[in-house]
């Protein structure tokens, strides 16, 4: 990263006001061969953004890395969380299934998470995810607890497991936080099977990731977008399955909301895109 580009990427991360031990990067090295490739970085810069990506190719057994720093610096997850959120919810049995609606609890702070009139009614947790419906979520974070949380989180190794945000929505808020690489080391084991859920709750979440599907490939996914201290902090996360290769990938967009575009939110998925076509994976 160049240094004018650390400087800014610093300045943000300290704005966000995270403790010391929320933005230390991991101490374990990367395993399997590693690239890193600054060129992607221009996708970046053409966003107005700081940012980095993570991919994991399964069949290679390789990272392919934007970055040395930012890929391993962790911030607030926003929606991705809902990916182990939903898991937890099934796990608890909070939730029966993903087909289980969801009372509209008949108000929801329209200045922390904009006015959305079409979601303000009864919904399905699947219908949640799909559309991105937090308060759903937050209902469900009501009933399942922190100490619930605080086991799953650590049995998963998601995060760095701070829930000291007193309000249940602490993936939006608060000094909870993961990096790029703990997103995809998460949905490989997610891909696995490997997380401490049941099979049919993992296949269920994996069902209702599905983003896109074609004849070539299938896109899990889900996206993500906080506005915590001023920050816009956007992600995507997810894999590629494509013929008999996966390709894991977890990109995030840092943006001083002094700054903001109006292409922030979609430029999260087109950063994303552009890579994987320079990697020759997407048309």
């Amino acid at each position: 990263m160049h240094l004018h580009k650390l400087i800014i990427f610093s300045i943000l991360i300290i704005a966000c006001q995270y403790k010391k031990n929320t933005i230390e990067t991991p101490t374990k090295p990367i395993p399997y061969k590693t690239t890193i490739q600054p060129e992607f970085k221009s996708y970046f810069d053409a966003c107005g953004v700081e940012g980095s990506i993570a991919i994991f190719n399964q069949q290679n057994k390789e990272w392919i890395l934007s970055d040395t720093l930012g890929v391993k610096f962790p911030t607030l997850p926003a929606s991705t969380f809902k990916i182990i959120n939903l898991l937890i919810a099934l796990e608890t049995k909070v939730i029966a299934n993903e087909h289980e609606i969801v009372a509209w609890p008949g108000d929801t702070d329209t200045v922390k998470y904009g006015y959305r009139p079409e979601i303000y009614h009864d919904m399905s947790v699947k219908e949640a995810f799909e559309v991105s419906a937090g308060w759903v979520f937050i209902e469900l974070a009501k009933r399942i607890g922190k100490e619930r949380y605080e086991h799953y989180l650590h049995l998963s190794d998601y995060g760095n497991q701070d829930l000291s945000q007193k309000d249940a929505d602490f993936w939006n808020f608060g000094a909870f936080a993961i990096s790029p690489i703990n997103q995809v080391e998460f949905l490989r084991k997610l891909y696995a099977g490997n997380l401490p859920f049941s099979q049919e709750n993992m296949a269920i979440v994996k069902k209702v990731m599905v983003t896109e599907f074609t004849d070539a490939f299938t896109i899990r996914s889900k996206t993500g977008w906080t506005r915590e201290n001023n920050i816009n902090t956007g992600w995507w996360v997810g894999y590629i399955e494509k013929g008999n290769d996966v390709y894991f990938f977890a990109t995030r967009l840092l943006q001083d909301r002094n700054q903001n575009r109006e292409d922030f939110g979609a430029c999260r998925k087109s950063i994303t895109r552009s890579i994987f076509k320079d990697l020759k994976v997407l048309d």
